[in-house]
C-alpha cells in the first residue's frame, strides 16, 4: 500500500543523490495554556532514525498535551533539532517542516543546512518530528517481515480475489496502527500539531512564527496560518500541496502531476511521450502478469515497479537512473526498479524498512473524512487510467484502499487555511512539480486570502522550488525571509 500525495519526497531526493474540523482561526491567541516550559538544549545523540550531526548542532524535547482540548492534562515529548544563527544580527528562529505527514524533521535538517546556509547567518534554523513521528513517539504498524510479505499485494487489482487480498491488507494496517499507537491514533492531526507548533514559538521566545514548509508542510503551514494568523511572521510554503483538494482530489492531482513529470522525462530522452508511456504501461502489465527476478531473492511486482518510477520523478538527477532500471527491466531484471522502490520504503540492506509511510498514513486518515468505497473507487477508474494509463489504476485505487476501515473517523474533506489578516505568506511553485502539481499554489495563494498569499513561479522541474538550482527562486525566498522584502504576486523564475 503506498499513496504518493503526501510524501515527504525531500528525503528520497536526498538519498538518490549519493483535525476536528480546523475552525476559526483564533485571531489573536497562542496555543492555548499549560506549562510552556524551558527547553534543555544539548548534544544530539544517534537513534534508530537518525545518525547523530556534527558539530553545531543541539537537541531538546518539548513536552505538549497529548489532547489539546485537555491543555494541563497527559504530555508526549516532542524531538527538536536545532543550530544556532552563524552571524550577529539574528532575526529568531526558522522552523522547517519537510513533508510527508511523517518526514522526521531532526534527520532531514542537517542533510539540508547547506542549502539554507545564508538563511543560517540571521536564523537560528530549527526542526523537530511530529507527534507520531521518528523520535515523537514515531508509530510502527508493521514488523519488517509483514511489510515485505505484503510486497505481494496487488495494489490495482484486476480480479476478485485480487481485490479481497487488497482489502483485507489495508484493514490489516489500520488494526496495527491501532495496536501500535493507542490512545495516540485520534491525536496526530494537522491541527495537533499546528498548535504544537505555536507551543514551540512561545518556548523558543519568538514573537512570530518564521516558518519554511515543504510539500505536506504547506498544508501545516497553511493550517497554522488559519489558527494563528496574528502570529505569522515569515512564511515560506513550497511545493504546495492543494487545500481545496479532497481525498479523490488529492488523488487525481497526483495522477495528472506524475504524468506530466513523466511526459517531460520522456522528452527528454528524445521518446514520444505517448508512446513512452504506452511501452512503460505495456511492461508493467507483463510484470503484472510474471513478476521479475532480482538479484535477491525477492521479486519485483507491479506495485513496486510503479513505486520506482514514481521515487524518480522527483527530481531530474534521478532520471539517468530510471532510464537505467526501466532498460534492465525491459531485458527481464527488477534488480535496478526494485532498489529504488526500497527507497521509497527507506529499506536498508539488513532488510530493515523506516516507519514514515506508517506515520503518513495515521496522520492523513485521521485528516481525511472523505471515504471513498471500492464501488466508487471502481467507477473512478476509467478517468484516472485515462490522464494517466502508468499512475491511474494505482491511485484509483488508493482513494478507496488507503483509509479502507480505518478505526479512527477522518476530520475534515479538505483543510481551513483562511489567514484574514496574517502578514503575506510567500507561495513557491514549481510547473514541473510531480508530487504537488503546480496549479496547487495558486490555489493556496487564493484560500489564504487576498493580500496574504503571493504566488512566486519556477518554470522547472522536479519536487520542490528552492535550492533546486535557480538563483531567481532562492534569492526571492532569501530577501523575503532575511530583509523581509515580498516579491509581487505573479512573479515567473523561469
Amino acid at each position: 500500500m503506498t499513496r504518493f500525495v503526501r510524501w515527504a519526497a525531500v528525503t528520497a531526493a536526498a538519498a538518490m543523490l549519493v483535525s476536528g474540523c480546523t475552525g476559526g482561526g483564533s485571531g489573536d491567541g497562542d496555543a492555548s495554556s499549560g506549562s510552556s516550559g524551558k527547553l534543555d538544549w544539548g548534544r544530539c545523540r544517534a537513534t534508530a532514525e537518525a545518525p547523530a550531526p556534527g558539530r553545531g548542532w543541539q537537541c531538546a524535547t518539548l513536552q505538549v498535551p497529548l489532547d489539546w482540548t485537555k491543555p494541563d492534562g497527559e504530555t508526549i515529548g516532542l524531538a527538536l533539532i536545532r543550530a544556532k544563527a552563524t552571524g550577529d544580527n539574528r532575526i529568531g528562529s526558522l522552523l522547517f517542516n519537510f513533508g510527508g505527514p511523517g518526514g522526521s524533521g531532526v534527520s532531514m535538517m542537517p542533510s539540508y543546512a547547506d542549502t539554507v546556509s545564508s538563511l543560517r547567518e540571521r536564523y537560528d534554523v530549527v526542526s523537530w518530528d511530529p507527534r507520531g513521528v521518528g523520535s515523537s513517539k514515531g508509530i510502527r504498524c508493521r514488523s519488517d517481515e509483514e511489510i515485505q510479505a505484503a510486497e505481494a499485494v496487488d495494489a490495482s487489482p484486476d480480479t476478485p480475489v485480487e481485490e479481497t487480498a487488497y482489502f483485507k491488507d489495508a484493514a490489516s494496517f489500520g488494526q496495527g496502527c491501532e495496536k501500535a499507537a493507542g490512545k495516540l491514533m485520534a491525536h496526530v492531526s494537522t491541527t495537533d500539531t499546528a498548535r504544537d507548533m505555536d507551543r514551540l514559538r512561545q518556548v523558543l521566545g519568538d514573537a512570530k512564527m518564521h516558518y519554511f514548509g515543504i510539500s505536506y508542510g504547506t498544508e501545516l503551514g497553511g493550517v497554522y496560518a488559519h489558527l494563528f494568523p496574528k502570529k505569522v511572521g515569515r512564511l515560506v510554503l513550497d511545493a504546495v500541496v492543494d487545500p481545496a483538494a479532497d481525498t479523490v482530489g488529492h488523488a487525481e492531482n497526483q495522477t495528472r502531476g506524475f504524468q506530466r513529470a513523466l511526459n517531460g522525462y520522456l522528452e527528454s530522452t528524445g521518446q514520444d511521450p505517448e508512446q513512452g508511456t504506452r511501452k512503460i504501461a505495456d511492461l508493467l502489465e507483463r510484470i503484472d502478469a510474471d513478476p521479475l527476478p532480482t538479484s535477491s531473492e525477492r521479486e519485483l511486482t507491479q506495485s513496486l515497479a510503479v513505486t520506482g518510477i514514481v521515487v524518480s520523478l522527483y527530481s531530474k538527477t534521478a532520471w539517468p537512473g530510471l532510464t537505467r532500471a526501466l532498460e534492465t527491466a525491459e531485458d527481464g531484471d527488477g534488480s535496478e526498479l526494485l532498489a529504488l522502490a526500497d527507497l521509497y520504503y527507506e529499506r536498508d540492506a539488513s532488510g530493515r524498512y523506516g516507519t514514515t509511510t506508517h506515520s503518513q498514513r495515521v496522520i492523513s486518515c485521521l485528516d481525511d473524512k472523505r471515504r471513498p468505497t471500492a464501488e466508487e473507487a471502481k467507477r473512478l477508474l476509467p478517468e484516472f487510467e485515462k490522464i494517466s494509463p502508468v499512475f491511474g489504476p494505482f491511485l484509483g485505487w488508493d482513494t478507496a484502499g488507503w483509509c479502507h476501515d480505518w478505526p479512527v473517523a477522518g476530520q475534515y474533506d479538505s483543510p481551513e487555511v483562511s489567514a484574514p489578516g496574517a502578514a503575506p505568506i510567500l507561495v513557491v511553485g514549481n510547473t514541473g512539480d510531480p508530487a504537488t502539481p503546480y496549479e496547487g499554489a495558486r490555489r493556496m495563494a487564493d484560500e489564504l486570502g487576498e493580500g496574504v498569499g503571493v504566488v512566486l513561479t519556477w518554470e522547472g522541474e522536479g519536487h520542490g522550488a528552492y535550492g533546486s538550482g535557480s538563483d531567481c527562486v532562492d534569492s526571492a525566498v532569501n530577501a523575503y525571509l532575511l530583509a523581509g522584502t515580498t516579491p509581487k504576486d505573479g512573479r515567473v523564475c523561469s
